[in-house]
């Protein structure tokens, strides 16, 4: 599974949602509401594919529609400018989005899910500790959640972020990066990490667990909340229904999500052995951590000015 993305992209990607859904807005004002969901590969996906949140809309005269990108910030492009209305992202590119002015609000957030990312590196390296680290190429993607969990790991062994060499890649860029010997250590997240282990015999030398939450969040527009409450709830309700049966049916969650991501059932069978299912609102403290990350950010001068995310919530918490 490759993700990639050039601002060019980008802004096309959103632009063509906006136009898409021009026509959402016009029968939205005739008193017909509709929700416009942004979705990468994944369980959105499978969300999408399954039609439950269609029908529990139905009652309520709201419609659904569908629009994939390849990753978070395009989705987030595409709420800035007013084309869709949910979506899915990991921890750091709403904070990269709310520095820009962004009006996205926290909708939802997923259980903490540590193991799902780790700082793999080759089976016969001499790297055997989170110390030997220092002085080593470290292939990331600049600004992810992966970014995030670099510093705290180090801190957290005594390390300074500038006793590392940064090698900012995407995920298929690091990945051949790695397989060549061209970098020490790569840090990465499932399913690409699981892909690594699998294929390329990877030795995981940490992962994320007592170091970082590793979420995913749901997220939405102010506009959007106050108006359609109701909606975010139930489309809220419906991912934890899908959280909840992947929990007790690993098997065929896997044989699912492999269809949906174009990966070997292995792949993501060992991937959802190790991750942790159930989706939520919001709270005060969930929004906490998203205020250390956005600071930790803004020290490493990674984004502009400073952000107040206590109030990055639908409702007033």
């Amino acid at each position: 599974m490759t993700i990639s993305f050039n601002r060019r992209q980008v802004l096309t990607s959103a632009i063509a949602a906006a136009a898409l859904g021009g026509s959402s807005l016009t029968q939205a004002q005739s008193g017909e509401r509709i929700l416009r969901v942004g979705h990468q590969k994944g369980w959105l996906s499978v969300l999408k594919g399954r039609g439950t949140l269609e029908k529990r809309l139905a009652p309520l005269g709201v419609k659904v529609s569908w629009t994939e990108f390849n990753a978070g910030p395009v989705q987030l492009e595409a709420l800035n400018v007013g084309a869709i209305d949910f979506g899915d992202v990991g921890e750091a590119p709403p904070i990269f989005a709310q520095a820009a002015g962004a009006p996205l609000v926290y909708a939802g957030a997923t259980v903490p899910r540590p193991a799902l990312e780790a700082v793999i590196v080759p089976k016969t390296s001499a790297i055997q500790h989170v110390k030997d680290l220092k002085g080593k190429r470290i292939a990331y993607n600049k600004g992810s959640n992966v970014h995030y969990f670099l510093v705290k790991l180090l801190e957290k062994h005594g390390l300074k972020y500038s006793d590392v060499q940064s090698v900012f890649l995407a995920p298929a860029d690091a990945r051949a990066a790695f397989e060549k010997g061209a970098v020490d250590a790569w840090i990465i997240w499932d399913p690409f990490l699981a892909a690594a282990q699998k294929t390329l015999d990877a030795r995981t030398l940490a992962d994320a667990t007592g170091v970082v939450h590793n979420r995913a969040y749901y997220f939405t527009s102010r506009d959007f909340a106050t108006r359609n409450a109701d909606v975010l709830r139930i489309a809220l309700e419906e991912l934890n229904n899908i959280d909840n049966w992947a929990a007790q049916n690993k098997d065929a969650a896997a044989a699912e999500l492999a269809s949906v991501l174009g990966l070997d059932k292995s792949i993501t069978a060992l991937y959802l052995s190790r991750a942790q299912f159930g989706t939520a609102p919001v709270t005060r403290a969930i929004l906490a951590e998203q205020q250390q990350i956005a600071d930790t950010f803004f020290d490493l001068k990674l984004i502009p000015k400073k952000l107040n995310l206590l109030h990055a919530a639908p409702v007033d918490l």
